[in-house]
């Protein structure tokens, strides 16, 4: 009878799996998961310093400093630049989550969920300057020179072999990760819209960003690095300059607007399309949960990238990771929730996520949003691809050695056709899931070293401010 029961059906089996996945996401993505991260990124700006200060403020100004090269010295161990290794970490942050995460976050919970937004950028940058300083300080340099870095390798390092279990469930989290959300979700949204626009073959961009991505990444970090060094600006500068263009016309509402977003800050002012007011609870988890898509904080995927940073002093890299949700949540998603809220589009039912950011531009001058969105979509999501092979590619190394990366490199670029070409649910959310557990291992080693976070954090700016380091003129 139990057989005679069973649904043999294919079509049925993943349509439960991709049901079970779907409610996974909301499961793992929940106000538990993000109270985690926010508590973490509340007291690592407090603790970082052993209670010296905060260490956003601390380390800001000092961490541009860096980034020009005033403190660069060639014969230090690395690969790439603290420049370069901003532009990596950055290229995978800097995407779909500025465009699309802060509509779909006014959308639903008003614009106070923006100001929720920029809290939790402000608090995340003590978590990545966390996770970061952890990658410097625990990383290994090989014989050829090749950085091995990240969360798995402090969490083994640091803690030592017992804790290699762990870190490898976190190396299979992110290599998974990376061929979704670093992946396929970026070729898929890129092919969308540029089907829809430009009515261009969804094979013909899965295809050419394959090759694109397959170009530069055969070539390791170096040549990402030297490639995202030179996309992220442009492409940075084109989509602020396109947000400033609209906020310009429209300078004097800007005030009122702020206001709009502070005064919505404990309640739901005509949030989810104008019609309904949401709880507090929803305009809170809204823009806390949006921006941790957004700038990965707490994920430790970033530290991979800047564990590649050619430095004798993790601290110094750490202060350069803390620029990345300034630059990506408090800067970018502030300009485009300006945007949306000057254009008034926020109050659309019908309208959410890139296809309201587009509307948005498009109200302030007619046509430029058509144009401007899949154009900056295309950029974001290419360096996304760049940034999250390498990501997924050491996690590789970590786990196979030398031998995984290549076949790995190749199944990246194949997986980016296949994300263009299909329909992406089920491993979509399966994907999210495991995204959204990596920070548990990730957290759970932050505070379990930090005493060595602390150490090298007071001991790098006490000599800081001793001026025993060399300037660059």
């Amino acid at each position: 009878m139990l057989f005679a029961q069973a649904d043999p059906d294919p079509a049925t089996f993943v349509a439960k799996l991709d049901k079970f996945f779907s409610d996974a996401v909301g499961m793992v993505w929940n106000v538990e998961l993000i109270t985690l991260l926010a508590v973490s990124g509340i007291l690592l700006s407090l603790m970082a310093l052993g209670g010296r200060g905060i260490i956003q403020f601390k380390g800001f100004f000092h961490a541009i400093k860096v980034v020009r090269g005033k403190y660069d010295d060639p014969s230090d161990p690395g690969e790439i630049s603290h420049f370069q290794a901003l532009c990596t970490a950055l290229s995978a942050t800097v995407g779909l989550g500025n465009i699309g995460g802060v509509a779909v976050a006014m959308h639903v919970g008003g614009p106070g969920a923006v100001f929720w937004m920029i809290l939790v950028g402000f608090f995340g940058m003590a978590l990545k300057y966390s996770e970061c300083t952890l990658a410097v300080k625990f990383r290994h340099v090989d014989e050829k020179g090749v950085v091995h870095g990240g969360p798995m390798h402090y969490i083994e390092r640091g803690l030592g072999k017992a804790w290699k279990p762990l870190a490898m469930i976190f190396a299979f989290g992110l290599m998974i990760s990376s061929f979704g959300a670093g992946n396929m979700y970026q070729t898929n949204q890129v092919a969308a819209i540029l089907q829809q626009n430009f009515q261009i073959p969804t094979l013909a961009t899965g295809l050419t960003l394959a090759i694109a991505t397959g170009l530069v990444i055969i070539g390791g970090i170096k040549r990402i690095g030297s490639v995202t060094s030179k996309l992220v600006p442009v492409m940075g500068l084109i989509y602020a300059g396109g947000c400033l263009v609209v906020i310009g016309k429209n300078l004097d509402q800007v005030p009122e607007l702020l206001s709009l977003i502070f005064t919505g800050v404990l309640n739901g002012t005509a949030a989810t399309g104008g019609f309904a007011g949401a709880t507090i609870a929803v305009v809170i988890q809204q823009g806390f949960k949006r921006a941790c898509f957004s700038n990965e904080a707490g994920m430790g995927s970033a530290a991979v990238a800047h564990s590649a940073a050619t430095t004798k002093e993790p601290a110094r890299e750490g202060s350069v990771a803390l620029l990345e949700p300034f630059i990506d949540t408090v800067v970018i998603c502030t300009m485009t929730a300006l945007v949306i809220l000057i254009s008034g589009a926020w109050m659309d039912p019908e309208a959410n996520g890139v296809t309201l950011t587009a509307k948005a531009f498009d109200s302030s001058i007619s046509g430029f949003g058509s144009w401007f969105v899949p154009v900056a979509v295309a950029l974001f999501a290419y360096s996304t691809l760049l940034s999250w092979s390498y990501y997924g590619e050491r996690a590789a190394d970590y786990l196979f050695g030398e031998k995984g990366v290549m076949p790995f490199k190749i199944v990246f670029c194949i997986f980016a056709v296949v994300g263009a070409v299909n329909e992406l649910g089920l491993v979509l959310n399966f994907s999210d899931t495991v995204f959204g557990l990596l920070a548990v291992p990730n957290l759970l080693a932050i505070w379990l070293l930090y005493p060595v976070l602390k150490k090298e954090s007071v001991s790098y700016f006490d000599r800081l401010a001793k001026g025993e380091f060399k300037v660059n003129d």
